[in-house]
């Protein structure tokens, strides 16, 4: 027999952002190879993480996917779902508001996850003492000690990402020294799960080089860019068929939802979403070709592709629960669709 170590994974009940929180379950089997089903229902104290009273305060813990954890030797991570004891989703439980539609029209999401790594002072690292560096410009994408700052973390944890098996696609330096971004792609929820691993592990890189991961939309006031998850979304019909009549008439019910879609999308998102910085003002929707100052970004490869492929929605902030994005897409794509098909 050998001891396996499980880090059970979940979101809190805090508000208006909800963390991440963590513990790990010791079993022993003789092997083990990452069967699901093989893992125990678990419990913790909801009275610690605002989701119970202290009265009645377990909370269930059900495993729905487990991920190789290269950092822990017979290590794995498991995603788990909060229940109440008499079986039923906890309020907190986002994941379970995703619809089947992501599975009946084969919903395929790819995240680009901005953050900034921060100083103990509340400052990115990189920012010289008491002031600011040289405006916005050379620091995207950039090569260089005087346009990066944190790339040794940005290549341990995409290192361990990839050994874990999830679906990241790339990193890169983003506009503000300091600001990264990773891609993450999947389809249905396993996008959305991949992502909530991905941000663990950095978070548990970012502790061990004692700088803080800062998810805030717009963490640096002024003349800097703030940090979103954009989400580029496709679907079999979109894929397949497509159309211009089609796609904007899909874009036409995202319209109309739009506030709805804003209220999942993040908190402090205001701040970010001002019609500057390469964003759109979220108080009216748009989408355009090649356009990153829209809320909709319809690539330009989709249009010469007689409007086949997919769609990036720039509204989400850094801090939004991917689970809360991916359920408002799906119902507002699929509510489109069968109207217009």
């Amino acid at each position: 027999m050998a001891a396996y170590k499980f880090e059970y994974l979940w979101l809190d009940g805090y508000k208006p952002i909800s963390n991440l929180r963590a513990k790990t379950k010791v079993i022993e089997f003789d092997e083990y190879d990452g069967e699901l089903d093989r893992l125990p229902d678990w419990n913790f104290d909801g009275s610690s993480t605002h989701q119970a009273e202290g009265s009645s305060s377990e909370v269930i813990l059900k495993p729905v996917r487990v991920y190789n954890d290269p950092e822990r030797e017979n290590g794995y991570i498991v995603v788990a779902e909060t229940y109440n004891p008499d079986g039923t989703p906890h309020e907190t439980n986002t994941r379970a508001t995703v619809k089947a539609d992501h599975e009946n029209m084969d919903f395929w999401f790819g995240f680009e996850q901005e953050y900034v790594l921060m100083e103990g002072s509340g400052r990115p690292i990189g920012f010289p003492d008491g002031g600011y560096p040289e405006p916005q410009g050379p620091y995207y994408c950039a090569v260089g000690y005087q346009h990066v700052a944190g790339r040794d973390i940005i290549e341990e944890h995409l290192d361990t990402c990839l050994a874990a098996g999830l679906g990241i696609t790339g990193v890169n330096a983003e506009v503000m020294l300091g600001q990264w971004e990773f891609q993450c792609f999947g389809k249905g929820l396993k996008a959305a799960d991949d992502l909530m691993v991905a941000r663990y592990f950095l978070f548990r890189t970012s502790e061990r080089y004692q700088v803080q991961l800062e998810l805030h939309p717009k963490p640096i006031k002024g003349d800097w860019n703030g940090s979103g998850m954009h989400t580029n979304v496709s679907w079999t019909h979109l894929r397949d068929i497509g159309g211009e009549d089609y796609l904007k008439g899909v874009l036409a019910d995202f319209e109309v939802k739009h506030k709805e879609h804003l209220s999942d999308y993040g908190a402090f998102n205001e701040e970010r979403l001002t019609g500057k910085h390469e964003t759109a003002s979220m108080e009216k929707f748009s989408y355009g070709v090649a356009d990153r100052g829209a809320s909709i970004r319809i690539p330009i490869f989709t249009v010469q592709d007689d409007w086949k492929g997919y769609i990036e929605d720039r509204r989400p902030a850094s801090n939004a629960d991917p689970y809360k994005v991916v359920s408002r897409i799906v119902s507002t794509v699929a509510e489109a669709h069968n109207k217009l098909i």
